[in-house]
């Protein structure tokens, strides 16, 4: 049986009542608010908006674990001048409270390096942000993933990490091949979070054209590609590879002497 802290014991019953910021703040600021001629309330109210800002940066910090990121990138980090296929302004709904209040999606389509995956992260991590929870994924891990499920027959269990959260990023769709069932459990994941008007943010590198034989299933496909878009965006980044920037083409000497 616990024995209850003394009540003169305030460091004992901040612990017990879990409020770590109060804790570590109080007995400095109580110096500081004798010295001060600070109110009882203001002194509270510092304390306690100490304390909400501690729990939403550790809600945040848990929260960007669970979502399985890749790395952390944020949509203040891209460089929209450099990409400029697409502008800041374009993913307005994407990056606030109405991304999940709607259930908005988006397809990021382009070649490599035009940053689809960096907005897929920094869109998810601003969810994060808003209060909601993301999870990330590339396509070949959740198709994967999915598909031994589904050869055990514990599909329905395996769909649960992918559809239950408000945003989910899936990263890299048409890099690998995939199995003879890639569009009916991609189906699964996009159909269940469309009925729940859930957010997903796909990327690619394959025009939507294609998508029918990176999934050996046109018609499926076309099914999955008809619900993203539904309450979604299709961008399509171009321009030159931000990996490759600074690659400087080399010319054969030979090759200026002819010219």
């Amino acid at each position: 049986m616990s024995t209850a802290a003394p009540l003169s014991d305030l460091d004992a019953m901040l612990k017990r009542l879990h409020l770590p910021s109060v804790r570590r703040l109080y007995p400095d600021l109580a110096l500081r608010a004798e010295a001060e001629g600070m109110s009882y309330r203001d002194f509270l109210e510092i304390l306690i908006c100490e304390e909400i800002a501690h729990r939403a940066q550790t809600r945040i910090t848990r929260s960007v674990r669970k979502a399985k990121f890749p790395f952390l990138r944020t949509i203040e980090e891209f460089d929209f001048t450099f990409q400029t296929s697409v502008r800041l302004q374009m993913l307005g709904t994407l990056l606030g409270p109405e991304l999940v209040s709607e259930g908005r999606c988006a397809i990021l389509s382009g070649p490599p390096g035009r940053g689809k995956t960096h907005l897929g992260v920094a869109i998810g991590y601003r969810a994060i942000q808003n209060g909601f929870e993301s999870r990330f994924t590339s396509a070949d891990e959740l198709i994967g993933d999915l598909s031994r499920a589904a050869q055990r027959g514990r599909l329905e269990e395996a769909l649960e990490p992918y559809v239950h959260p408000h945003v989910l990023v899936i990263d890299e769709l048409g890099y690998q091949s995939y199995a003879a069932d890639a569009a009916n459990v991609l189906f699964r994941v996009v159909s269940h979070r469309h009925l729940n008007h859930r957010s997903t943010i796909v990327t690619t590198n394959k025009p939507l054209a294609a998508l029918g034989q990176v999934l050996h299933d046109a018609d499926l496909a076309e099914a999955i590609l008809d619900r993203l878009l539904e309450r979604g965006t299709h961008y399509v980044l171009r321009g030159r590879s931000y990996r490759t920037r600074h690659h400087k083409e080399e010319v054969n000497p030979s090759e200026e002497e002819a010219a």
